[in-house]
């Protein structure tokens, strides 16, 4: 609709020209990763958090009309729609605000109220509700007649017809959730009889506080605990104060007729009003902490994609264990399987003097440049083993995140990679490539199952999808992708391609080698011109003949850095390596009714780095050597650590143990900290302190405020 984008444009401080522009694009088929790196001029530069904004806002917009069209078609049956009506309804886009106006007039089940007016009480309703009838039990009598049997059963329906008349005022129910909103209180309690079961929520087996101050990790443990059967959950306001304010509405007098309205108001409010509003603040309380928790996570797997990767190097990988022994795969530097086997340098079988001999044949055979160790049961044990052997070379020893590695070596995926080899090797070649190049591996595992979030899976589980795919979409295509060695759930992220071009390209590679050109991406079965455009900017091709092949200049630009190569007196090449000449470019020059300033500037400053990784580079982390479990711990102990996870309380860090110690939020540094996302990364290497140890329920509390 043409109103659209000048409510959004309203809502988000930016011009009608950017947000018709980029609508304009995604209705193309256009995708956000495109749009906010290659369609700068259009959109004035904006990025791809303000896009998705747009794009999220316009789809809520077109909801709400829909909704509209079938509120006035059932009003409209009804034969209730006034011109009055339907021009307030068409005037209105806040969904709270439609369904107040359209209450009254929702098709409902028999209520109360549906069955009084059905015995004919309604006119009784309109005379209690005027309250000035002085002759009441005259009139009531005048109405007990046919299915009403007497003046109590007169006045109850005339009663139950002004509450339900009460409870869809849309005066009233504003004023119920401005109380909600100012005072209500969340409470819980736990289920009597089920303390010991329900032990982890101890904290909220008797608590209260106001909801607008409950941060989004509590609301969604309570939430949790009221699943799980655990604990009552229940959100009010000051009862007394708000039916003392619904009566200041609705009754107007002292007789008989205002303390029947009093009652009804009463009832109105405990029996429809509150509930109703309760329903509503709960469920808008736990999208609010859905979105702040999916926010979190979202953010924290950015970091995890964009951590820093080894690169294509020759790589072992060690899935660490006592009984079942250490498995041990040996990768090349594409990631391919060369060799896997078992060993077992732990109790029971100590087999010490066999392991170090093993592994270091294995380092000589082939050629391994780092190792890859997991960083679960036995990892501090085997990371004491790999280092102290002597090796033929230098070797780089990593400590990386198991997590998901179990569910990947058991999906579908791994079946497909390696159907002839067992959970276990699988999980071993999966840490082994997370170090190579943690985005490509991680892309194979459901996002949610990577541990990095928040209460994950309480939340709206299509919101999070959502939000995941596209923070992993926004990552591939930020980092962009080797054409030639990417797999096919690589692939399916690139903007433009999804599941069948990925698996198309990998099959044409296959059948045809590797591709020598962007430009053979069109021999490619499906992959019309519109998929081309959207996905050639992302795709690199290492080595190609045109140097732009391994950059991120999209095709479409090619003849304008030719053009800029031929005034040089140079070729592509030469543009490339030579800083001299590019510095002599006035890329003013070159601006045209197609290309701007924003694109000229970035193929500039790709042409200065052409195809670079925006990730940083690897850094080797070393544990405590002396702290191995969480025995080893004391108060006081400064420690190195890696920061795990990130959530509103705070963050989590491995100090080389099973388990992890929380940094409150509180003592993540000497400010005020109100996002820890601000101060720390996933990843981050940090020093920290314990500040204490609870060894019985496995706790370690410990700051980064050192001095």
């Amino acid at each position: 609709m043409e109103i659209f984008p000048k409510m959004i444009a309203s809502a988000l401080n930016i011009a009608v020209r950017q947000v018709e522009n980029t609508l304009s694009l995604l209705n193309g088929g256009a995708t956000i990763p495109f749009i906010s790196r290659y369609r700068k001029e259009a959109t004035g530069g904006l990025d791809e958090v303000q896009i998705g904004e747009i794009k999220e806002r316009y789809d809520k917009l077109c909801e709400v009309a829909k909704r509209k069209e079938t509120i006035l078609k059932t009003i409209e049956e009804q034969s209730k729609l006034t011109a009055e009506l339907k021009k307030r309804i068409e005037a209105c886009w806040d969904s709270t605000e439609l369904e107040d106006i359209y209450l009254p007039y929702k098709p409902k089940r028999k209520t109360r109220a549906e069955a009084a007016r059905q015995k004919g009480l309604e006119p009784l309703a309109a005379l209690l509700l005027m309250q000035r009838e002085n002759n009441l039990r005259t009139r009531v009598r005048t109405f007990v007649k046919g299915e009403v049997k007497d003046e109590e059963e007169a006045l109850k329906g005339a009663k139950d017809i002004i509450a339900e008349q009460v409870s869809e005022d849309e005066r009233s129910r504003n004023q119920l959730r401005n109380q909600f909103s100012r005072q209500a209180i969340i409470s819980s309690k736990v289920v009597k009889g089920k303390e010991e079961e329900a032990a982890k929520y101890k904290d909220y087996f008797d608590f209260s506080e106001p909801l607008k101050r409950c941060t989004s990790h509590r609301l969604l443990a309570i939430r949790r605990g009221e699943a799980e059967g655990w604990l009552k959950v229940s959100i009010s306001p000051d009862d007394e104060e708000c039916t003392e304010r619904l009566e200041r509405n609705y009754v107007r007098g002292n007789n008989e007729c205002s303390q029947h309205v009093r009652e009804a108001v009463r009832d109105a409010y405990k029996r429809l009003l509150k509930p109703s509003i309760e329903t509503e603040f709960a469920a808008l309380s736990k999208e609010k902490a859905d979105e702040e928790a999916i926010r979190v996570f979202a953010g924290n797997l950015r970091q995890l994609l964009l951590a820093p990767p080894l690169g294509q190097k020759r790589v072992m990988g060690i899935d660490p264990g006592y009984r079942t022994g250490c498995k041990v795969v040996c990768l090349d530097a594409q990631g391919n399987l060369l060799h896997n086997e078992t060993i077992y340098p732990h109790p029971p079988k100590s087999e010490q003097a066999l392991s170090s001999r093993k592994l270091t044949k294995l380092v000589e055979q082939y050629q391994i440049e780092a190792i890859a160790i997991g960083n679960g049961t036995a990892s501090r044990e085997t990371e004491a083993f790999v280092t102290n052997q002597r090796y033929d070379r230098k070797l780089q020893v990593f400590v990386v995140s198991e997590d998901g590695a179990s569910i990947y070596s058991a999906s579908k995926i791994a079946r497909e990679e390696f159907p002839d080899y067992d959970v276990t090797v699988r999980g071993a070649v999966s840490i082994g490539r997370r170090l190579m190049d943690p985005l490509a591996e991680l892309v194979k595992i459901e996002a949610k199952s990577i541990g990095v979030g928040q209460y994950q899976h309480d939340v709206d589980q299509t919101a999070l999808k959502k939000s995941l795919d596209m923070t992993v979409e926004s990552c591939v295509n930020s980092v962009g992708v080797n054409l030639n060695t990417a797999s096919r759930h690589l692939l399916t992220y690139v903007s433009g391609l999804g599941p069948t071009l990925a698996q198309n390209i990998v099959d044409y590679r296959a059948e045809n080698g590797a591709f020598t050109s962007r430009k053979e991406l069109m021999k490619v079965p499906r992959m019309g011109a519109k998929a081309f455009e959207q996905c050639a900017g992302f795709l690199r091709i290492p080595g190609a003949k045109n140097p732009l092949d391994n950059s991120a200049v999209h095709p479409e630009s090619y003849a304008v850095v030719e053009h800029i190569a031929k005034d040089m007196k140079c070729t592509v090449e030469d543009l490339i390596k030579n800083k001299d000449i590019r510095s002599k470019v006035d890329i003013k020059k070159y601006v045209t009714d197609q290309i701007g300033l924003p694109t000229l500037t970035d193929i500039m400053e790709e042409l200065e780095k052409p195809g670079r990784d925006p990730r940083q580079a690897i850094k080797v982390f070393e544990f405590d050597k002396n702290v191995k479990t969480i025995d080893d711990l004391k108060e006081g102990m400064v420690l190195p650590g890696i920061v795990t996870n990130i959530t509103n309380f705070g963050c989590f860090v491995d100090v080389g143990i099973k388990e992890n110690g929380l940094v409150h939020v509180s003592q993540l540094c000497r400010q005020f900290v109100s996002d820890p996302t601000t101060v720390v990364n996933i990843h981050q290497h940090v020093q920290v302190k314990v500040l204490s140890i609870d060894r019985e329920r496995k706790r370690i509390q410990l700051t980064m405020i050192l001095d």
